[in-house]
C-alpha cells in the first residue's frame, strides 16, 4: 500500500474522487487497536494532536476532504490518511502529527474511507440545477 499524502489528494477535484482515493475498504466490527486502544486515546488527548488538528481543520476551512463548498456543520474530524499502528503511537511517529498525512472529515466521510464509500455516496443530496424540471 503506497503512502497517501494531502498534496496528492488535492490534485483531485471531485469529493467522489478524494473518496475514493482515501477508502480502506475494511469491515464493520474489524478492530484496529483492540487492546490497544488506550493509546490512541492517550494521542488523540495530547496538546500536540489538539494544536495539529486546529492546523488541519483552518488549512481546510472546515470543509469535508478539503473540498470549498463541502462545509462541515457538525460532528468534524481530523483523518490520519495511512492507518496509525500501536507501534507507532509507542514509539512516537513525528508523522502522527504531520498535517501532510491529515485531511479534515465529516462522520460520514469518515465512516465511508473506513467502511466503503457506497455508504456515503447513495446520501449525496441530488443537485438541483436551473431549468431542471423533474420533481424530486
Amino acid at each position: 500500500m503506497s503512502e497517501k499524502t494531502y498534496s496528492e489528494l488535492v490534485r483531485f477535484e471531485t469529493y467522489e474522487e478524494r473518496l475514493k482515493y482515501l477508502a480502506l475498504n475494511g469491515r464493520v466490527g474489524r478492530s484496529t487497536f483492540g487492546f490497544d486502544r488506550y493509546l490512541n486515546q492517550h494521542l488523540y488527548r495530547s496538546d500536540e494532536w489538539k494544536t495539529v488538528r486546529v492546523e488541519v481543520i483552518v488549512r481546510d476551512s472546515g470543509n469535508d476532504l478539503g473540498l470549498k463548498g463541502h462545509e462541515i456543520y457538525a460532528n468534524l474530524l481530523v483523518h490520519h490518511m495511512n492507518p496509525l499502528t500501536p507501534d507507532q503511537i509507542r514509539i512516537g511517529d513525528e508523522n502522527m502529527f504531520n498535517p501532510e498525512y491529515l485531511i479534515t472529515v465529516s462522520d460520514d466521510t469518515h465512516r465511508a474511507i473506513h467502511y466503503g464509500v457506497d455508504y456515503v455516496l447513495r446520501k449525496r443530496p441530488i443537485v438541483r440545477r436551473p431549468g431542471d424540471t423533474k420533481l424530486w
